[in-house]
C-alpha cells in the first residue's frame, strides 16, 4: 500500500527477492531513489498519486474525513464506495483487510472520495436525506447483500427491526444472521444499518458503537 499510513520495511527473504517486479514495486523504487525525508511533503505525495492513477495502479484510493463521530476513513474502487470505517475499526487494520481482500493496489488518494466526502459534510449538517454516490458492495454476498440492499431502502427517520430485515432479505427466521450481516456492513451510515433496531425498540449493536448509533438517530429526529 502507499499513502500516508506507511509502516517499516521488512526485510525480504531470497524468495521474496527474485519474484517478478510489478508497476507498484517500480513505482516504490523510483521512490525509494529520491531519498525522501521520513515525513515526503504534500506536493511529492500529490506527485506519487498522480503517477499512480495515470498508470492504472489504484484498485483502492481512500482518505480520512472529519465527521462529529471523529476521523472517518473511506475507501472506493471505479465501481464506488467500498468502505467507510470508524475509529474504533482501526484505520490501518481496514486498509490491511481491503488489501486482502479486493487489492494490494491501496492508495491514498483524496480526490477520488470527494463526493462521499461532500455528501457526508451535507448529512451530517441536515442539509441531506439521500445518498446519491455509487457503491460497490462486492465485500458481501448471498444472504449478507441481500441484509444491505433492504437496509438501503429504509428512509431517513424511518426504522425497522432485524426481524423485518431479515423477512425483506427472504428469511424472516434468520434474525441473528440479519444482526451478523448489520454488524459487518462495509458502508456504515451511507446503508443505514443505525436505523435497525430491536423488536421492542432496544438499539442492539453498532459497528461504530451505540453512542454513534444513539446520534445518528438523534441526527434524523429518533429518540431511543
Amino acid at each position: 500500500m502507499l499513502g500516508a499510513r506507511r509502516t517499516a520495511q521488512r526485510s525480504r527473504g531470497p524468495d521474496q527477492a527474485e519474484r517478478r517486479s510489478t508497476p507498484v514495486d517500480d513505482l516504490e523504487r523510483d521512490l525509494k531513489a529520491q531519498t525522501l525525508p521520513s515525513e515526503p511533503p504534500q506536493e511529492t505525495l500529490a506527485g506519487v498519486t498522480e503517477r499512480a492513477e495515470r498508470e492504472g495502479l489504484v484498485d483502492v484510493a481512500y482518505a480520512t474525513v472529519d465527521s462529529p463521530m471523529g476521523e472517518l476513513l473511506l475507501a472506493a474502487t471505479p465501481t464506488g464506495l467500498a468502505r467507510v470505517a470508524y475509529p474504533v475499526n482501526g484505520h490501518d487494520a481496514v486498509l490491511a483487510d481491503l488489501a486482502r481482500r479486493l487489492s494490494p493496489r491501496v492508495l491514498e488518494a483524496p480526490a477520488r472520495l470527494e463526493q462521499a466526502r461532500r455528501e457526508l459534510d451535507e448529512y451530517f449538517e441536515g442539509r441531506r436525506q439521500e445518498f446519491e454516490l455509487p457503491l460497490d458492495l462486492s465485500l458481501t454476498r448471498g444472504f449478507s447483500r441481500r441484509v444491505l440492499d433492504a437496509t438501503a431502502a429504509i428512509g431517513f427517520g424511518e426504522q425497522l427491526t432485524y426481524r423485518d430485515v431479515a423477512r425483506v432479505a427472504g428469511s424472516e427466521r434468520a434474525v441473528r444472521a440479519a444482526g451478523n450481516a448489520l454488524g459487518a456492513n462495509p458502508v456504515p451510515v451511507v446503508v443505514p444499518c443505525h436505523r435497525v433496531l430491536r423488536s421492542g425498540g432496544g438499539l442492539g449493536g453498532y459497528t461504530g458503537g451505540l453512542e454513534n448509533k444513539r446520534f445518528l438517530l438523534g441526527l434524523e429526529g429518533l429518540t431511543i
